[in-house]
């Protein structure tokens, strides 16, 4: 079985040695003219995420054949292997199916602005950081940076799967059964569908957040300096600070701040100090629209629609949007201390028993609260499975499970606000179960078949 695998490998180098010396030598003969000859696009395809998707799938099945044909696959990382595979095959192949993406024009526009000493437009809704960073490559065309994007979102990806995993683990979940929780999570998974879809910074910017996490204690530096990145990237990951000052970890604290402060400097040395106050001024703007979005679940959108039923004054609504938002701040808070008292989730630190309820915040907090920013409640709804241990409880769980990840995005109200109230009835849950310290029966029966499945 070993010979096999191995010249099954070395047949897969010669195809792939064969293939890159033949396009070389197409090239060098005719050019582009010679490679477009051997390439056709399909209707409803987009060319260069077609290649790259296949060129990525033709690369990981070398990397499966090489661990197979060097063993390096064994009892122990069989199933953490599989999973990785299994997650990454599947998008490359939906994600090839795309020919439209959305959100990276709006980051390409504010790229092409500053590279041209223009304003930041103000469909751009983020630190100048990610702007700056993409002023670099602007000269690869709308396509270019299109799919430097889509390649950053598949690592991303692939990160994630690896981190979410060792951060359920950190929180006492058992491998095989973290393993199979990330899988399932993944594979069904609207927000996630979302945020790939339209090469959103999302998913970067919550693989900072949990790295961040993973590496606190051991390395103050690395884990202030990946959620300052994070802050820079998507800026309401400033809440989750909170759940760092609990610690009061002074020298973590002075990390964040040099970090936060350094990387803030480097869009200033680029473009001027003016594109800080052009982002005060789009999100000042941000607060000002009048109208509703489906799939904006924010409270900010729930309440406008209600505007023309009730004749409501659009300042009212403002006000009751901004009341509805201190309410929800300090339930979280609530809930978070009472989560820290109990040490519901953690024995270890407050870090791990804030930060679940404060990510429910840290995404309905915001003014717009678009279908895609639903993964960054990941935390605060999978770490409930070691809690939950009743029925009831679990039927609740379960449906707003369902709104949140599983339901696909659509236009029909009320329906479309499911991703506004399931944050907050797991942050009810998160409260009512605070004292469910010991695993649920669903977490002691799981890991038993799984044990006996590894064995």
């Amino acid at each position: 079985m070993k010979s096999s695998l191995q010249t099954t490998f070395k047949i897969w180098i010669g195809l792939t040695l064969l293939v890159i010396a033949s396009l070389l030598a197409i090239y060098l003969r005719n050019g582009m003219v010679g490679i477009n000859l051997f390439i056709q696009q399909w209707p409803l395809s987009n060319l260069f995420v077609t290649l790259a998707s296949t060129a990525i799938t033709w690369l990981l099945a070398g990397a499966l054949l090489y661990l197979l044909a060097n063993e390096k696959i064994n009892k122990e990382n069989v199933w953490l292997t599989a999973g990785f595979f299994l997650v990454m095959f599947v998008y490359l192949n939906i994600l090839r199916e795309r020919f439209r993406y959305g959100d990276y024009h709006y980051y390409l526009e504010a790229a092409i602005a500053l590279s041209n000493g223009q304003p930041l437009p103000d469909t751009y809704l983020y630190l100048p950081l990610w702007a700056t960073l993409l002023q670099f490559i602007v000269s690869l065309g709308d396509q270019g940076v299109m799919i430097v994007l889509w390649i950053l979102n598949i690592i991303a990806l692939a990160a994630f799967y690896f981190l979410l995993i060792t951060v359920l683990q950190r929180y006492n979940f058992s491998h095989h059964l973290s393993v199979i929780v990330a899988v399932l999570f993944l594979l069904i998974n609207t927000p996630l569908m979302r945020t790939l879809g339209f090469i959103q910074v999302n998913l970067l910017t919550l693989d900072l957040i949990l790295l961040s996490l993973l590496v606190y204690p051991k390395n103050t530096l690395l884990s202030a300096l990946t959620l300052a990145l994070a802050v820079h990237l998507k800026t309401s990951p400033a809440v989750i600070v909170l759940a760092f000052l609990l610690e009061f970890n002074w020298k973590w604290l002075f990390w964040f701040a040099v970090s936060f402060l350094a990387i803030g400097i480097f869009p200033i040395a680029v473009n001027g100090i003016d594109v800080y106050f052009q982002y005060v001024n789009n999100a000042v703007l941000l607060t000002q629209i009048p109208d509703t979005n489906f799939h904006d679940t924010s409270f900010d959108s729930f309440l406008r629609f209600l505007n023309p039923f009730f004749g409501i004054q659009i300042t009212q609504t403002r006000i009751m949007v901004l009341v509805a938002k201190v309410i929800l701040l300090i339930a979280t808070i609530f809930v978070m201390v009472q989560n820290i008292r109990e040490r519901s989730f953690s024995k270890e630190n407050r870090l791990l028993n804030a930060m679940p309820p404060l990510f429910v915040f840290m995404t309905l907090g915001s003014p717009i609260v678009w279908d895609h920013h639903g993964i960054f409640v990941t935390l605060a709804f999978l770490l409930l499975l070691k809690r939950i241990d009743t029925p009831a409880h679990w039927m609740i769980f379960l449906s707003i499970y369902f709104f949140q990840f599983m339901l696909p995005s659509f236009d029909f109200f009320p329906w479309s606000y499911g991703r506004l109230f399931a944050p907050m009835i797991a942050l009810w849950l998160m409260y009512v179960t605070r004292e469910n310290k010991e695993p649920s029966p669903f977490i002691t029966s799981a890991n038993q078949s799984l044990a006996r499945l590894s064995n």
